[in-house]
């Protein structure tokens, strides 16, 4: 155990925001699950306990292997993955997977282990980084907007393309977040209210096209969003508002401390309990106590990463950790805001607590770059500390 810590470097804040949240998961995690085991007709929950630790272990790996790359060369594996990415979203869109019957168009199969994967996710990830890298290219540079076009502006607007028609809350995040790095990373402020207007124009253009041109799936997910915000503004539609309800039941019957785990009712009622509106369990169950300590963890986690932003040693490295580390929180906040209907329904997951192997891989991904970054700064201290005469650090460097 004792090689272990010591081979694990970054923030050891982090590391234990994310040890925690892993290990919270697994009660909800499991009480849910009954309600899958249910659905499917097993009623075998303990295999649903099993792939959530094995999704865990996975992402773990990913999360120990990353954090030991050098961040600096997450600049290039950017421009190398963006094109990947690029044909994955291609691909799932075109493939219009199916998962259990329902429409999966965000999802891709993996054909030699049979694994659903959301590519969405990923591109996320792929796509904050390259701006972060761009970014940082063009600092103190006197840039025209008319530049930006190719290197910038058309890698962001080809994602969010692809991704818009089967996911258009992931759409809003990564542009939203998009739009806030290039705030703090000093783009020309002249140029960031022409990109929003032209994102709002892109969104009302490509929802009058739905409409005009007769595309059923196109149709069908235009109608879902609507009907969404419709039923977030008309609270008294209780039919429609089904999930909403169900999730202010488990809240309102959870009050300050819970039923106690596995004890949920609402579980059997709520469709997705495991994955977009588990945070309805989690009340439902560890009551306002066990939720309020779940928010503190992940304002623990964004408080943590703007202190590695602020000691990271580049502008690249403080603006990868803002890219990928703050759209984690976010997505929480999210989630978190729909169970208790202060947001419309988005299909977000609760990252490190929902079941569910893509949210969690990618989440590890990007938590793996955040301690990477940090990590670098570690590995400079250590050198210093290790340098007993200041002009060796002169010496060294001829």
């Amino acid at each position: 155990m004792k090689t272990f810590f010591k081979n694990i470097k970054g923030d050891k804040a982090i590391w234990a925001v994310a040890g925690l949240l892993a290990l919270f998961s697994f009660l909800p995690v499991y009480s849910a699950s009954s309600n899958l085991a249910y659905l499917y007709g097993d009623g075998n929950t303990i295999k649903y306990l099993f792939k959530h630790f094995a999704h865990l272990v996975l992402g773990f790996s990913i999360l120990y292997g990353i954090h030991k790359i050098p961040f600096h060369y997450f600049k290039g594996l950017s421009i190398i993955a963006l094109p990947i990415v690029i044909v994955l979203l291609g691909v799932t869109m075109a493939q219009g997977t199916t998962i259990n019957g329902a429409s999966a168009s965000r999802w891709i199969r993996i054909p030699i282990v049979g694994v659903g994967f959301q590519t969405s996710t990923l591109a996320a990830v792929v796509l904050m980084t390259y701006v972060a890298r761009y970014l940082s290219r063009i600092k103190d540079k006197k840039i025209s907007f008319k530049e930006t076009l190719l290197p910038l502006w058309m890698p962001v607007f080809v994602v969010l393309a692809l991704i818009l028609p089967s996911n258009f809350s992931t759409t809003a995040i990564i542009f939203s977040m998009i739009y806030a790095l290039l705030f703090i990373g000093g783009f020309p402020l002249k140029y960031l209210g022409a990109i929003f207007l032209a994102g709002v124009f892109s969104l009302v253009l490509f929802v009058g096209f739905a409409k005009i041109v007769n595309i059923d799936s196109l149709t069908v997910k235009v109608n879902t969003w609507e009907n969404r915000i419709k039923n977030f503004s008309d609270s008294e539609d209780t039919d429609a508002n089904y999930q909403i309800e169900k999730a202010k039941i488990a809240i309102a019957t959870g009050g300050v401390l819970g039923l106690g785990p596995g004890k949920s009712v609402q579980k059997n009622f709520l469709p997705q309990s495991s994955s977009d509106f588990i945070y309805a369990i989690i009340v439902e169950e560890f009551g306002i106590v066990g939720g309020l300590f779940l928010m503190f963890l992940y304002m623990l986690l964004l408080f943590r990463l703007v202190i590695v932003a602020h000691k990271a040693s580049s502008l690249f490295g403080k603006l990868l950790v803002i890219g990928v580390g703050v759209p984690i929180v976010f997505q929480a906040m999210i989630n978190m805001a729909v169970a208790v209907e202060l947001f419309p329904v988005t299909g977000q997951t609760l990252p490190l607590i929902s079941s569910g192997g893509t949210s969690i891989w990618m989440t590890c991904l990007a938590l793996g770059m955040v301690l990477s970054v940090s990590a670098k700064r570690e590995v400079q201290k250590n050198d210093m500390e290790n340098i007993e005469n200041p002009l060796d650090i002169l010496s060294e460097t001829i």
